[in-house]
Order: C-alpha cells, then structure tokens, then sequence
C-alpha cells in the first residue's frame, strides 16, 4: 500500500468532499469570504480558519499553516488558501507533510491536479483571480476525483518520501 509520509494511506476522495477548509490573509480577505458563502449556498460545510476580519497587517502563515494541517489530517476533505498573490500560502501550505497544495488560474489545473497528483489545497492570489473565475476554478477542484492509476500513486510516493527527514552527509 503506498502511503504518505505521515504513515496514511493516500487517499482516494471517492465521494464529494463535504467539509472545505478555507483560509485568508487581507489579500485573500474579500475573496475568501465570496467564495465560503458560495460555498454554503452549495451545500458544503465550510471551517473558515480566518482571518475573520480584514486586518492589513495581518500574516498568511498564521491562517494557512492551521488549514493546511487540517487537510493533512483529514479533518477536511479539501482546503482553499488565498493571500494577495496566492504565491505565499501555496509555499506555506506545502510545507505540511501530506499536503499538495498548487496555485491555480486556470480550468485544466483545477481538475488535473487533482485527478493525476491528488492536489487537496488549491491556491489563489486574491488580487489577482476574480471572484466569477475563483468560484468556477473551486467548483471544478471539488468535483474533480484522484484517478489512482500506478503510475500516479508511484510518483506521489516518490514526493511522500521528500517529506521524511534525512541525515545530510557531509562529503
């Protein structure tokens, strides 16, 4: 069985996800806020991670890194980070063993990430993506389903392996 770093197996999100985490700095505020509403409209339950008020001074890291913990342990099925260019929290996220974690501005991305690499988190630069393309880009992440071929699930485990600390030697 191939599993991630973290000891889990990789997961397979044979079902729509239902819980979405969400996460936001002042760049990503406004954005964040549309789109958990759209969310909510559409059924799903969303754990907003904050920021919970537009604060200018506020930092991406202290949002994104919770959200992104959470998708690695699996207390949501997929997590949306956003800050001013989305370049931050896709960094930051993917710092957290188990997480795939990719800035996304166009269709084939949003469900080919998911469909060949197993992408959980998506990104967005919320001054730079609208509100109609995010939403859009969010509807076809969450629809989209990890294909679980070999050949995809080998390569996920060869980048699982990254996430497992190694002695550097020294020559």
């Amino acid at each position: 069985m191939n599993m991630e770093a973290n000891g889990k197996p990789l997961k397979e999100l044979t079902v729509k996800p239902q819980r979405i985490g969400i996460a936001a700095d002042h760049g990503g505020f406004e954005l964040k806020e549309f789109l958990a509403g759209k969310l909510r409209a559409a059924g799903f339950e969303v754990a907003d991670f904050g920021d919970r008020q537009l604060k200018s001074d506020d930092d991406y890291p202290d949002f994104v890194i919770p959200l992104a913990r959470a998708v690695a342990a699996r207390t949501v099925d997929r997590g949306i980070g956003i800050c001013g260019s989305g370049i931050g929290v896709s960094i930051a996220a993917n710092k957290v063993a188990g997480v795939r974690a990719g800035l996304i501005d166009e269709n084939f991305s949003a469900h080919q990430g998911v469909e060949d690499d197993d992408l959980n988190m998506i990104c967005f630069g919320g001054l730079l993506v609208g509100h109609a393309l995010a939403w859009e880009l969010t509807q076809t992440f969450l629809a989209a389903r990890f294909k679980g071929a070999e050949r995809f699930r080998r390569r996920l485990e060869k980048v699982a392996q990254l996430e497992i600390p190694t002695p550097i030697k020294t020559p």
